[in-house]
């Protein structure tokens, strides 16, 4: 028996969450993928339509489709169902990249280009049946010396939006969701301090857990991810802080009804979406079922925090792009599975010691959660080489929107895909 560990380099494109999915390039990517941004993926066809949604009917079976069952017989092949679930909820996500102002010299720079009122209305789903109750903003740990701060202010803001709570009041909609839902939705990385943040890949402790005689070395998270949770400045509230407020509000107002919460992001949105569901089931005893939709997302700890998440009743369904070198980093995942059971003392020992070596390194992560994987190598009109391609949030909603199963990738080999509309109705093969 061997030990395997697979290595990913932590390279400051690879290591992050990547830049916005807007359907904006820079010269260089517009000029080599003109063809792919104007055909394939026309990004309003991956958006709602403005008339009356059809999604499926879940009412009693909702608990199935937030991984109450860790989705057992819905990915493979993908059920439509959950497939439209997924959909939906990446279009929350694709409302935080939209909403958000991208533009440096603009006076409102990193905040939210809408109000809560009408932010889901100018995002196209005004028709979902949610409100926004909150707006979510994201502080980085990072401080830049004085002269940068100077020279490149407009860069160096610590404190940016990064998502909302919406909660689900629409009565139409919550008897077809069988219950009433609250989502956290977040963007991935867009500035530069965020960036940062995302090169500091070492695992460090959870500072508010306890570590017990037989944990080991405890829980552990990405250093750069839980900076950018926890840390908050003299006019802003951590993230953490932001969130606990809000769920804290709700769950008391909504105690006597059937509640789920779901937590979706791409990117870094993904590994923030873990930490806080992490903290909500640590923080509330009487938290409602909680389940995360991840896109693209990194690793965020390792092993022990992976225990911690199962132990906590959190159902987190990864989707991930095999193409996309983001869901590969940062750090290492050693599996030591067989090692136990190894015939050869002198391996045995060879392997303990060599991961107790990579262990102290403090860089060894483990793949968190069930995993519906797709590969962008089913569609040729793709750019394998283009890193930002891979893990664009629209690839990510083509690829589930054309997934049928392991066995046969992709519904549309010889059509064009998004031959309909994504407002069609689910039920339709």
């Amino acid at each position: 028996m061997r030990l395997v560990i697979r290595i990913a380099s932590i390279q400051p494109r690879a290591s992050s969450s990547i830049s916005q999915p807007n359907p904006t390039f820079s010269s260089s990517e517009s000029n080599a993928n003109s063809q792919f941004n104007k055909s394939l993926l026309s990004w309003n066809r991956l958006k709602p339509p403005s008339t009356k949604c059809n999604f499926p009917k879940l009412r009693h079976k909702w608990k199935q489709y937030q991984g109450i069952n860790h989705w057992e017989g819905l990915l493979d092949p993908l059920d439509d169902d959950l497939r439209w679930e997924i959909l939906r909820y990446g279009h929350f996500v694709d409302a935080t990249y939209s909403s958000f102002d991208f533009d440096p010299s603009s006076l409102t720079y990193a905040t939210c280009l809408y109000s809560k009122k009408s932010l889901l209305n100018k995002c196209g789903l005004g028709n979902y049946g949610y409100r926004l109750t909150k707006y979510l903003h994201v502080t980085c740990g990072i401080h830049m010396p004085t002269w940068i701060n100077k020279f490149f202010k407009q860069a160096c803001i610590r404190s940016n939006w990064i998502g909302y709570v919406a909660i689900c009041d629409n009565k139409k909609e919550i008897t077809r969701l069988g219950r009433r839902d609250i989502v956290i939705a977040f963007r991935g990385t867009v500035t530069c301090l965020e960036w940062l943040e995302n090169l500091r890949a070492t695992l460090t402790h959870l500072p508010d857990h306890v570590v017990g005689e037989n944990d080991g070395v405890g829980p552990m998270v990405q250093k750069g991810f839980l900076s950018l949770y926890t840390s908050k400045s003299t006019t802003r509230a951590s993230l953490q802080e932001m969130v606990r407020e809000e769920i804290g509000r709700v769950i008391q107002r909504y105690t006597n009804e059937p509640l789920s919460l779901t937590l979706t992001g791409h990117s870094l949105g993904a590994a923030l979406a873990i930490l806080s569901a992490y903290d909500i089931t640590t923080t509330f005893k009487n938290a409602p079922m909680v389940t995360v939709i991840s896109f693209g997302g990194p690793r965020v700890g390792n092993e022990s925090f992976r225990k911690q998440l199962e132990q906590n009743g959190i159902k987190i369904l990864r989707i991930v792009n095999s193409d996309d070198v983001v869901t590969k980093v940062p750090g290492l995942v050693v599996n030591l599975d067989d090692v136990a059971s190894n015939e050869d003392v002198h391996m045995g020992i060879w392997s303990r010691w060599l991961h107790k070596y990579i262990e102290d390194m403090q860089l060894v992560y483990a793949d968190i959660g069930q995993e519906l994987r797709l590969s962008s190598k089913e569609f040729p009109n793709l750019n394998k080489g283009d890193v930002a391609m891979c893990h664009d949030l629209k690839t990510y909603l083509h690829l589930v929107k054309n997934f049928v199963s392991s066995s046969c990738p992709c519904k549309h080999k010889k059509s064009t895909p998004f031959s309909h509309k994504f407002g069609s109705s689910p039920g339709a093969k």
